[in-house]
């Protein structure tokens, strides 16, 4: 009876387990995602341990560390996002993404109503955002707001003041990086708000994209001269 009773718990925990890793399997977020796939790998250790089957326990004793090593990840990950919320972020480790172009004194970097194609970084020297007047300084990114704009443009020019040193990181490692790294995802977002509510208050005007402007002004009566 108690062997019985034994059998059924085993049998029973096997198919919790086989729930839990459709589960995991169904989610979309990853910190729920690794959490379920943890306990189901605890689930199954047990199975495989008292039904005899080394193969199953020797599997899940392998992921059960890979799952908590990667959730422990995830859950750094949030903590440095609440951390770093009012706090100006730090980019400097985009200079591992890639390679500096030097730009002379003047050079247009990108002009408005161009479409985007890549992420700058400033390395060296100083940026004008010519059309709200605003300059950045080292470590300042730019060029981030078209990615996210339903014209698909560049909302400002952006020319270099004096010589510069920049890195250009190019659209698909962009959103590479904003979907798989939570603290950069963030920045992004609060950058993106920060720049658009100052650039709002001082230009509002400034931020119209260049197709909405060529209607708006198709669409005026033309002036008698007359």
């Amino acid at each position: 009876m108690e062997q019985g009773g034994g059998k059924v718990i085993v049998e029973g925990v096997g198919w919790v387990a086989a729930a839990l890793t459709l589960a995991a399997y169904s989610m979309r977020t990853m910190l729920p995602l690794r959490a379920t796939a943890v306990c189901a790998n605890v689930c199954f250790i047990y199975f495989g341990w008292q039904s005899g089957l080394p193969s199953v326990l020797a599997l899940h004793a392998i992921l059960l560390p890979l799952n908590g090593f990667r959730l422990w990840q995830l859950v750094q990950g949030v903590s440095r996002v609440r951390a770093q919320r009012g706090k100006d972020a730090d980019f400097t480790w985009l200079r591992r993404m890639a390679s500096p172009r030097t730009y002379a004194a003047g050079s247009l970097v990108f002009a408005k109503g161009d479409p985007p194609d890549n992420l700058y970084f400033l390395d060296e020297g100083q940026i004008l955002l010519e059309e709200i007047g605003v300059t950045l300084n080292p470590g300042d990114i730019f060029g981030e707001i078209a990615f996210f704009t339903d014209a698909k443009e560049r909302t400002v020019s952006a020319r270099c003041v004096g010589a510069c040193r920049i890195l250009a990181i190019d659209e698909a490692r962009f959103l590479s990086l904003y979907n798989q790294n939570p603290t950069f995802g963030f920045a992004i977002v609060q950058l993106i708000a920060k720049r658009l509510m100052d650039g709002i208050e001082k230009r509002p005007e400034a931020y119209l994209p260049v197709t909405a402007r060529t209607r708006e002004s198709q669409s005026k009566p033309p002036v008698d001269q007359r």
